[in-house]
């Protein structure tokens, strides 16, 4: 809505706006750009403006929404089939592109994206580990389990009996 809002502002026509693109009416040109992304910047978020920044971004929006907004239990997703699907390019050319841009794998943006979904989850005590394993995809809690320990240096007792629980948000993953 920020974002609409600060588009239309600016005298543009929103035609469509999702996580991380918004259409608008007329084109903008050179000058324009530059005041949307200054003025995007103010809000704290950037204007993405090359094909590589795009599929890079397009990639941690569709894992983000995958991880964080539905059940992955569902329907054992291969995120490298899901990826290829979505962006319409080969997985192997998006997993280079990704590296190259973000210093990390895709597989390890992903990892770190379903530990910080399992931390939202263990902080709202609803379900036990074998519930949470078995939404976020994993084969067993005990595979959980470990990988959490891995990225975060405490199992999930221990993370969910501490005092101070240290979550990012999920532009900061």
């Amino acid at each position: 809505m920020v974002v609409k809002q600060q588009l239309e502002n600016l005298g543009f026509r929103v035609t469509a706006i999702a996580l991380g693109s918004a259409d608008v009416q007329p084109e903008p040109d050179a000058v324009q750009l530059s005041a949307v992304s200054s003025a995007l910047k103010l809000l704290g978020f950037e204007l993405i403006d090359n094909e590589k920044d795009r599929v890079v971004q397009r990639i941690k929006d569709l894992i983000i929404e995958k991880v964080h907004h539905s059940d992955l239990a569902d329907n054992r997703l291969s995120f490298s089939d899901y990826l290829s699907d979505q962006v319409h390019k080969d997985y192997t050319y998006l997993s280079r592109m990704f590296s190259e841009s973000e210093d990390t794998t895709i597989e390890k943006f992903i990892i770190q994206q379903k530990i910080e979904k399992v931390k939202e989850l263990l902080e709202y005590g609803e379900l036990n580990m074998n519930e949470i394993a078995w939404k976020m995809g994993y084969s067993s809690s005990a595979h959980l389990s470990t990988q959490f320990k891995t990225i975060t240096g405490l199992t999930p007792s221990q993370y969910k009996s501490s005092d101070q629980l240290p979550r990012k948000s999920l532009d900061k993953v």
